[in-house]
């Protein structure tokens, strides 16, 4: 899987002229504010949509994921997650790129995209409309897992020991209680919908981030 994302981001930063870094100065001043229009489309601000693409990020694969990298690796493996990392902004690009051609807008104003639009709509452009379906739902199939098992179980798995370990529990219990309470707090900023998730993650990704 490694192998093949790399190849695929590789291809990208050829064939866009290494987008990551021409318009590297161009992404901060979206991030900024700098093209935001309060009569375009859309429920949140680049800043918010920013902050919470990286809240799924930020910690499970920066923090987690290169401690075990270099557990296993070596520091080298720091050097090669730098180099994929900047390989996969190209791919990143093309994502949201795609997701804002082919999403849909709502008559309240409510914007519908992902993966799941692109592959449907894009793939039935190029006359593949069954697979663009099928695509289309195993995407949200294997979301659906993905979300269970590194959004879910890895990070509030590893949040838990940490605060056992900081608080000085030892019973498993403690882990089943701490593991309640981070739910029922994500659930109460999910059920408020993406406007209350951006609201959060604006605040909490920067601290993240240092």
């Amino acid at each position: 899987i490694v192998l093949w994302l790399v190849v695929a981001a590789s291809i990208f930063t050829i064939y866009f002229g290494f987008v990551q870094f021409r318009f590297f100065s161009h992404a901060i001043q979206l991030v900024k504010g700098d093209y935001s229009d309060p009569n375009d489309a859309g429920e949140v601000s680049h800043f918010q949509a920013l902050a919470t693409a990286l809240s799924g990020t930020v910690g499970l694969g920066n923090i987690a994921g290169v401690a075990v990298a270099v557990g296993i690796g070596g520091p080298g493996a720091t050097f090669w997650m730098i180099i994929c990392g900047l390989l996969g902004m190209s791919t990143k690009f093309v994502e949201c790129t795609l997701g804002v051609q082919y999403r849909d807008v709502g008559e309240d104003g409510t914007v519908y995209g992902g993966p799941m639009y692109y592959l449907s709509k894009g793939l039935k452009e190029r006359g593949f409309a069954t697979l663009g379906k099928i695509a289309a739902v195993l995407f949200a199939i294997f979301c659906i897992g993905g979300s269970f098992g590194g959004g879910n179980a890895a990070q509030s798995n590893q949040a838990t020991i940490v605060i056992k370990e900081l608080m000085g529990y030892e019973s498993t219990g403690a882990g089943a209680i701490i593991g309640l309470v981070l739910a029922i707090l994500v659930g109460i900023i999910i059920i408020g919908g993406i406007k209350r998730i951006a609201s959060v993650t604006e605040k909490i990704v920067p601290f993240m981030a240092v």
